[in-house]
């Protein structure tokens, strides 16, 4: 190692371990000497520490006035780097929020993304789009809110499905007086800036006000919007807390960390959000906790006053004022839950706990299938790695080639890959896995991406001309086998082949069953990329005939109805409600399609 240890300062600061000039890990200390020394003392026997005291060959540090001045850096520098034994967990690029349309007589509402600073239309931001949509829901069965686009609004002439579902008071066609339907959206704006107790007892002085102005037909209205809120209450019954609150758990298990956040608004849940991941190198519950609040509040706005944990938190006064000194946020951490407030307490500390419980059972299904494999195969070293390879094409038009990637944790779906493949090969389905995998093994030399184990689907010429490649390219170490369908593509019936004949399986063990369920996710991913393939050149070829349309209204038109089956199935004036298509273009695409 590079750096005498003996040379560290004792002050507060931030570290960095090195491997061959790779940042393999980086740290914050309130004493740099007392913390990286620890790491290459023998009192501590963790795996991870182990590795990193053998991997690391340099040590950088950095001195800080202070401790809130260290995490600061290790924040910025972790998500700079991204070392691989850090605890990474993702940001979001953009803040979801509703956002209601005031600049149109008839405002909409609506999800958007924004980070920028918002007005009065936004609401939120929210943990995901998914609550946003529920919210959005939620706010049209209750206030009867537009969510369609100003374009669709603009050309209809008859209600759509969202007023028979009673979802929309179909301002489109005049169905509701301008003024009421302003009315409608303040109400929505005010049910969600306040709480529902705020809204219920609004409502009340309301119908009563109605009944006493004799407008009984405006009581029964709002009698029904109450009943609505009401019913969406008892949905989510867990909620009593009337303030702003966000709480965080941590559960640890297996080497594995569950990190569960839930967001309160108003006495709403605004969402939530888990992260499952493997422990870092030395991490407390403590430091976790630091690098998750901090980092979620990095992709929020809207920080509330207080923030509840589940753990006692030694760290929580640095926490508070990392929180000021970043966002000049007052945020108050606490572990202790008041009465209203301990379902969702409970609740968060369930998740955080079951995120891992799903993913272990998960991964003991697959680490029992990949040692079954092992045992049939006949292999002496472990398989940790699975590379499937399938080929799909229509009557040897827009072939391509699909690699999925399985581990001992299931399908890793970030290392899949598809293969374009030229009209020269297509339709030879030997041929083109030859090719395929003479392009993939260039990346073999990277130990993180090389399998332990090839399939192929198909039959013998598949498997013997894939076996000459690996054989030639020098990594024999790979085993290839492949999978031929059964009689009549009966299920059960397929045979496993190896460059030594039939491999006999028992056709209900774990490492068969894998087998199939690889191919089958092989066959899966290539049929969805052969679709995609024809469906680019289908589109390219068929809206591009038509006079008037070009890149921007082409976009549009996809977006707005999926497909081409779609668009040739829409009628004149369905056409007409996507943004520049006047009666002469509808009238062409009918035609033309």
């Amino acid at each position: 190692m590079a750096v005498d240890l003996k040379k560290i300062p004792s002050t507060p600061g931030v570290y960095k371990f090195f491997n061959n000039k790779e940042i393999i890990y980086i740290g914050k200390a309130k004493n740099l000497k007392k913390r990286v020394s620890s790491y290459f003392s023998n009192s501590f026997k963790d795996r991870k520490t182990s590795q990193i005291k053998f991997l690391t060959d340099n040590i950088e540090t950095f001195t800080t006035k202070n401790e809130v001045e260290a995490l600061l850096l290790e924040q910025t520098l972790i998500k700079e780097n991204k070392p691989k034994f850090n605890i990474l967990l993702r940001d979001d690029k953009t803040y979801p929020y509703i956002y209601f349309s005031l600049d149109h007589n008839y405002p909409g509402i609506y999800l958007k993304r924004t980070k920028q600073a918002v007005n009065s239309n936004y609401y939120g931001p929210f943990v995901s789009s998914g609550a946003v949509k529920k919210s959005i829901k939620e706010i049209q069965k209750i206030f009867k809110l537009r969510n369609c686009n100003d374009s669709t609004f603009s050309n209809r002439s008859r209600p759509c499905i969202e007023f028979q579902m009673k979802r929309c008071s179909a301002p489109c066609v005049k169905n509701i007086k301008e003024l009421d339907y302003f009315e409608d959206v303040e109400s929505a704006k005010s049910y969600l800036s306040s709480s529902d107790s705020q809204t219920i007892s609004r409502l009340k002085y309301d119908i009563e006000k109605a009944s006493n102005d004799l407008d009984f037909e405006k009581a029964a209205d709002i009698r029904d919007r109450l009943k609505r809120i009401e019913l969406i209450r008892e949905e989510q019954s867990v909620v009593t807390v009337a303030r702003d609150i966000d709480i965080f758990s941590i559960h640890s298990e297996n080497n594995y960390l569950g990190i569960s956040i839930i967001v309160v608004r108003k006495g709403k849940i605004r969402g939530t959000k888990t992260h499952l991941v493997k422990k870092a190198l030395f991490e407390s519950i403590d430091s976790v906790y630091q690098m998750a609040i901090i980092n979620f509040y990095d992709s929020q706005l809207d920080i509330p006053k207080k923030v509840l944990c589940t753990h006692l938190l030694e760290s929580k006064g640095l926490i508070s004022k990392v929180l000021k000194k970043k966002f000049n946020a007052n945020v108050q951490i606490t572990h202790s839950p008041s009465k209203s407030i301990r379902p969702i307490y409970n609740l968060c500390k369930l998740n955080a706990k079951q995120i891992i419980e799903n993913h272990l059972s998960k991964s003991d299904k697959y680490n029992f299938a990949f040692d079954d494999l092992k045992n049939y195969l006949g292999q002496k070293k472990d398989i940790k790695k699975i590379e499937a390879y399938d080929v799909s094409h229509i009557s040897g038009n827009h072939a391509v080639a699909s690699c999925v990637v399985y581990t001992n944790e299931g399908p890793s779906k970030k290392e899949y890959r598809t293969f374009n493949i030229s009209n020269e090969l297509s339709g030879n389905d030997v041929g083109s896995l030859e090719h395929v995998i003479q392009r993939r093994i260039k990346y073999y030399d990277n130990k993180e991406i090389k399998p332990d184990l090839i399939l192929i689907d198909g039959g013998k010429n598949q498997l013997n001309f894939s076996h000459v490649v690996i054989e030639n390219s020098g990594h024999t170490d790979i085993k290839v086998i492949s999978i031929v369908k059964g009689i009549n593509r009966i299920r059960a019936t397929e045979t496993v082949l190896s460059k030594d004949g039939i491999i006999e399986f028992n056709k209900n063990s774990k490492g068969y069953l894998l087998l199939q369920e690889i191919r089958d996710e092989s066959h899966r991913f290539a049929i969805n990329a052969q679709r995609k393939k024809k469906n680019a050149k289908n589109r390219k070829s068929k809206l591009d005939n038509i006079e008037g349309i070009g890149e921007i209204l082409k976009k549009r038109l996809l977006v707005n109805f999926k497909s081409i089956k779609n668009i040739k199935s829409a009628n004149i004036e369905d056409l007409m409600t996507v943004k520049g298509i006047n009666v002469k273009i509808a009238q062409l695409i009918k035609e033309k399609l």
